[in-house]
């Protein structure tokens, strides 16, 4: 069956070098890259590559690829190299669940968020006008307790006296 690369001749199948693209091999299902592998092509014009030439006698041996234990059909048939693709799947979902934070029990965030919209507003405005008014009570005191500073004497600022220097020749240095 070995025949050099070029040549043909008349019989029931010939065989070609394949020379582009990725492909898979029709026995075994591994990937034959370019440069690699050989393409059977029978007279009725189906197209057989195969890897190599232990594929290309097992297909013509008629073996099945379910039973022979090296070929990618017999390892998806057998589950084999699958167990790792499911737990690699599996992710931790988050768990909603409600619990109290520092300041705020639980009961009270639950009152809040159950409250309608309007009263929450009102409640809003109140604190805030509160905290102003707190805020304005706090300056006042601090205006009444602080005496008021003597107006200081704006320093003004003299001009430094530098000696002319001869003038510089050459241009640019």
């Amino acid at each position: 069956m070995n025949r050099p690369n070029g040549v043909l001749s008349v019989c029931a199948s010939v065989y070609a070098v394949k020379l582009h693209g990725i492909g898979l091999c029709a026995y075994s299902g591994y990937k034959i890259y370019p440069g690699h592998g050989k393409t059977m092509v029978k007279v009725d014009g189906k197209t057989f590559t195969f890897l190599n030439s232990k594929c290309e006698s097992a297909h013509l041996m008629r073996r099945n690829p379910r039973k022979v234990t090296w070929t990618v059909l017999y390892r998806r048939k057998h589950k084999k190299g699958q167990e790792e693709e499911q737990t690699k799947k599996r992710t931790r979902r988050a768990q909603k669940f409600q619990r109290a934070i520092v300041g705020a029990s639980l009961t009270d965030i639950l009152a809040k968020r159950n409250m309608k919209p309007e009263i929450r507003k009102a409640q809003r405005e109140q604190a805030i006008k509160a905290a102003k008014e707190q805020k304005r009570a706090a300056k006042a005191t601090k205006k009444a307790v602080a005496p008021p500073k003597a107006k200081q004497v704006a320093k003004q600022k003299v001009a430094k006296v530098t000696q002319k220097s001869a003038p510089r020749v050459g241009g640019k240095r």
